[in-house]
């Protein structure tokens, strides 16, 4: 059902909102309970410091699942939702998780903050780069705890490599790259069917275009077509880009990008591409790159710094040096000679656990992935994308966040909203 409870688009019952502060226990509320949303109020219920009080989908199908999960793992039963609008009215929460697809990330997100709650919001961030951009100011207008799940940040040994790599262990980085293998079979093509019983399809389709139900275009598979999803680039290279950009300490915008790929094997109706490669340059002269491959390939992949003194390498729970000419091994570190850190949350992912952490401090800088930083990894992935849908180099003005004399580039980095799930002008 459609809420009927307050008005459409950006929640009118957010005007006012008095932020209480948050008790020893966070009341927590996940919306998008499938997938990667179920690992979220999943973890949340094993922290000492968080409870799941509310779960929000607008696949009904997938509700009685949580509720038996949560009440198993020793929570009181919680509430449901099938419309967000209606669960942000609950006073009682107090911070959210997104698991939701990624077009409906900025959306989410944005009212939450007018809400008065704190945000956990999986990569990518956001659709486009105007949204992410919304997503920013409305987390710092609110005041907001807004933590983006590029939790690979908080793996020790990228932690390790980070902290060596800026202390110079190669020298000056002028180069890295981001290698994703992941294979994805064919989804084939599907013909158009009735609505399943139990879905809400406008409110699963939201800010994105109407269409006609297609199992292709629902449950995971709507990462595969450009008005839904960001692709593989967003699904998962921003994980790659984001340490990698982490580990040269880029904190701007790339100014020309250029990426190439295609669709290769499979029929099917996928409009993404399954092999993409992308490189970014800045004014610096810095270069990074990212490929990700999705048919049988060598498996190798993992993260490449090249240094003026050598070259490191990231690869699973191990990173490596190499340096001279001769590249003779240097520093050598896996997650066994890392103790593990002090935790306030020891039963949790350290990513989680730095949320609940912020949240209580409300001090957004001590966030391992706040929403600016999420903003500036996902925007490469799109930036990408861009450059592949174009078909050509493009030449990005940072500081404005556009293209240069490019209105065709321009033209991707918002997109055309469905009334009433129209990204706020003013946040």
């Amino acid at each position: 059902m459609v809420s009927t409870g307050i008005a459409v688009g950006a929640p009118a019952y957010i005007r006012g909102y008095a932020t209480r502060n948050p008790s020893d226990v966070i009341n927590m509320a996940s919306v998008g309970i499938r997938s990667q949303g179920r690992n979220h109020y999943r973890t949340f219920m094993r922290s000492k410091n968080a409870r799941v009080i509310a779960v929000c989908d607008p696949d009904e199908n997938l509700l009685p699942r949580a509720v038996t999960d949560i009440e198993e793992m020793g929570g009181a039963k919680p509430k449901t939702y099938i419309d967000v609008r209606d669960l942000l009215e609950n006073k009682d929460i107090e911070a959210i998780s997104i698991g939701a697809p990624d077009y409906w990330h900025a959306l989410i997100a944005i009212w939450a903050c007018q809400a008065g709650k704190d945000v956990y919001v999986e990569k990518p961030l956001s659709y486009t780069i105007a949204e992410g951009r919304k997503m920013v100011e409305a987390a710092r207008k609110y005041n907001r705890i807004v933590q983006v799940g590029t939790q690979h940040r908080s793996n020790k040994v990228s932690k390790k490599a980070i902290q060596m790599l800026h202390e110079g262990v190669i020298g000056d980085i002028y180069f890295g790259r981001g290698t994703v293998y992941g294979y994805r079979g064919s989804i084939g093509r599907v013909a158009d069917s009735p609505v399943p019983e139990g879905v809400n399809w406008d409110l699963y389709r939201g800010p994105a275009p109407m269409r006609p139900f297609n199992t292709n275009h629902f449950h995971y598979n709507w990462h595969w077509y450009w008005d839904t999803g960001t692709g593989e680039f967003g699904n998962n290279g921003v994980h790659s880009l984001d340490r990698i950009r982490l580990g040269m300490k880029k904190n701007v915008h790339p100014s020309k990008i250029s990426c190439c790929g295609g669709f290769y094997a499979h029929d099917s109706d996928q409009e993404v591409p399954n092999l993409q490669i992308a490189t970014f340059e800045y004014d610096d002269g810095a270069i990074m790159e990212v490929v990700v491959r999705s048919l049988p390939t060598p498996s190798e992949g993992g993260l490449l710094w090249l240094g003026t003194e050598g070259y490191a390498e990231l690869t699973g729970s191990s990173f490596q040096t190499f340096m001279g000419p001769k590249k003779e091994p240097g520093v050598k570190i896996t997650s066994e000679d890392i103790p593990d850190a002090e935790s306030s949350d020891p039963e949790i992912n350290p990513h989680y656990a730095n949320f609940l952490d912020c949240i209580k401090s409300r001090n957004h800088n001590d966030l391992v992935a706040d929403v600016l930083e999420g903003h500036m990894s996902t925007s490469m992935m799109l930036l990408g994308n861009i450059a592949y849908r174009t078909g050509r180099k493009l030449i990005f003005d940072g500081k404005t966040e556009r293209f240069v004399n490019d209105k065709e580039a321009d033209s991707y980095l918002t997109r055309e909203y469905r009334k009433p799930y129209v990204l706020p002008e003013k946040v």
